[in-house]
């Protein structure tokens, strides 16, 4: 479902935007993902609307599957390297952000977001981050199941699996939220400060 509008009662939510989850590339200072987010994050705090920041510092205690290969870290209780979980720099994270540090999919389950937003009356989630089809997604659900009005930034996100990540956006998103790229809710935004002048 295309964008309808922003509430003024909106909230950004970026997901794992991270040093250790955010692949460098030497060829490109900042992916498009990135910067698309740290769009969305500027226009959301000249309007004065709530920036939430999430990061991930890994998998909760007592999982079987944490010494898989392949999944993040070697071993159940690995330490990842120094700054790993730290937000890109690209990201600027002002005074007035909200930081949420998951150990889950989800942004929601066991972080307090939940009762972040309610307490500052939010009402609509524009989500945005890595991976599409994980963090993205999984979020994404929870604030439809929590009764937020969700939007989802499609040319925000991005996943390690193009198949995956078309999947979300083409068949999941719709049934949770509404679909539009960074411009239109910048666009949507802007009109919000204007007619307040």
């Amino acid at each position: 479902m295309p964008l309808t509008s922003i509430d003024p009662t909106s909230a950004l939510i970026v997901i794992d935007l991270q040093k250790g989850v955010v692949p460098p590339r030497a060829d490109v200072p900042v992916t498009p993902v990135v910067q698309r987010a740290a769009e969305l994050a500027t226009a959301f705090r000249r309007r004065g609307l709530p920036v939430v920041l999430v990061n991930v510092t890994g998998r909760p205690s007592g999982r079987t599957d944490a010494g898989r290969s392949g999944s993040r870290g070697s071993a159940a209780g690995a330490a990842f390297p120094p700054g790993w979980a730290d937000l890109v720099d690209e990201l600027d994270v002002q005074p007035t952000d909200h930081l949420i540090t998951k150990r889950r999919r989800n942004a929601f389950h066991d972080t307090g977001l939940d009762t972040l937003l309610r307490d500052l009356g939010v009402t609509q989630v524009v989500l945005a981050g890595i991976s599409t089809s994980s963090g993205v997604e999984s979020t994404a659900r929870a604030a439809y199941d929590y009764g937020y009005h969700v939007v989802l930034a499609t040319d925000a996100m991005s996943d390690p699996d193009a198949e995956a990540h078309r999947n979300s956006i083409e068949r999941i998103f719709p049934k949770t939220g509404e679909t539009a790229t960074t411009a239109e809710i910048t666009a949507e935004i802007t009109d919000m400060v204007e007619e307040t002048r």
